[in-house]
C-alpha cells in the first residue's frame, strides 16, 4: 500500500503499523497512543507515526476519514523544506497528538481527500505526484493548524524552568542518562515531586518521556540511516545489539531489524 483513503467506524478498533496517519473527524474522542489516554471534541485532527500503538476507546464514535501512507510513498524528512511536519505532526513526544480545527480547515481538508479519492478510484493512469501534492497540502495546512496551539505552551514553558530544561536536558543526556533521579537532582527536587510536576504538565511520567525519546532516537536511526543494528545500538548505549533489541520490541511491538523492514530505509539515507 502507498496511500489509502477511507471512512471507517474505529469502535473496538486498533492500529500498530508501519505507516503515517491522519484520522479526521467531528465529535467527542477518547483514545489512547502508546498507552498514553487523551481526550479532545469537535472538529480534530490525529497524527500517528508508523508503529505507535493507537486504540479508540469510545463506545461510540463518529466515522472517521482516515488516510494512511507509507514512508516510501511520501518521505516526510526528505520534503521537510516543503512542509515541515516531522516533530509537530508526527514524531512528537512531547505534546499532544492531535489538534483541534476551525471548521473552515475541515471542510478545506475534507474536500482535498475527497478530491484524492477521485484521483485514485480514476482508471485514467494518473501520476503518484498529483496524490503527493493533494497530501502535501493536507499536512501543510495540518501543520499551519498545530503550530498554532503552540506559542501557548511554549509561554508557559518559559515561565516553569523545570519544564522547559528538563526537555533540554532530556535531548541532551536521554543516550546515557535513563533514570529519572538524574534528571530530578539536576532541579534539587525528589524523584516523586518531579515526576509529579512532569506528569502534570505533558500527561506522561518523565520515564514514559526518557523511554520515548530513546525509542524515537532509535527509529529515526533505523528509518533515515544505514548504520548496522549493531552500531545503532551502541549509539544509544545499550550494552549490547540484543539487548537493544529486546528493549525496541518491547516498547514498539516488533523487533529493530523487523520495523526497518515493514519502514524501509528513507531515501534521504541513500
Amino acid at each position: 500500500m502507498k496511500i489509502e483513503l477511507k471512512k471507517t467506524d474505529f469502535v473496538g478498533k486498533e492500529i500498530n503499523e508501519p505507516y503515517y496517519y491522519i484520522l479526521i473527524f467531528d465529535g467527542n474522542a477518547s483514545f489512547s497512543v502508546d498507552l498514553t489516554d487523551y481526550e479532545c471534541s469537535g472538529k480534530s485532527l490525529i497524527f500517528l507515526s508508523p508503529y505507535q500503538l493507537f486504540k479508540w476507546n469510545n463506545s461510540s464514535a463518529p466515522f472517521i476519514n482516515q488516510v494512511s501512507f507509507h514512508g516510501d510513498f511520501y518521505c516526510i524528512e526528505y520534503h521537510k523544506k516543503e512542509v515541515a511536519c516531522n516533530g509537530i505532526l508526527f514524531n512528537d513526544i512531547y505534546r499532544e497528538p492531535f489538534v483541534n480545527i476551525s471548521d473552515f480547515i475541515y471542510e478545506e481538508i475534507i474536500s482535498i481527500i475527497e478530491r484524492m479519492k477521485k484521483v485514485e478510484d480514476s482508471k485514467l493512469d494518473y501520476d503518484d505526484s498529483i496524490l503527493k501534492s493533494y497530501l502535501q497540502v493536507v499536512l501543510a495546512l495540518s501543520s499551519k493548524e498545530k503550530q498554532l496551539k503552540m506559542p501557548s505552551e511554549i509561554q508557559e514553558s518559559i515561565g516553569n524552568a523545570t519544564i522547559l530544561q528538563f526537555q533540554q536536558l532530556l535531548d541532551e543526556h536521554f543516550r546515557e542518562a535513563k533514570e529519572v533521579a538524574f534528571y530530578a537532582s539536576k532541579y534539587k527536587l525528589t524523584v516523586n515531586t518531579f515526576s509529579k510536576r512532569i506528569k502534570k504538565h505533558f500527561g506522561k511520567s518523565p520515564s514514559q518521556l526518557i523511554q520515548d525519546r530513546i525509542v524515537l532516537e532509535a527509529k529515526k536511526l533505523l528509518h533515515l540511516t544505514v548504520k548496522p543494528i549493531r552500531e545503532i545500538a551502541v549509539d544509544l548505549n545499550f550494552e549490547d545489539e540484543f539487548y537493544f533489541s529486546r528493549y525496541f520490541k518491547k516498547n514498539v511491538g516488533i523487533s529493530p531489524k523487523d520495523f526497518r523492514k515493514e519502514v524501509g530505509i528513507s531515501i534521504v539515507a541513500k
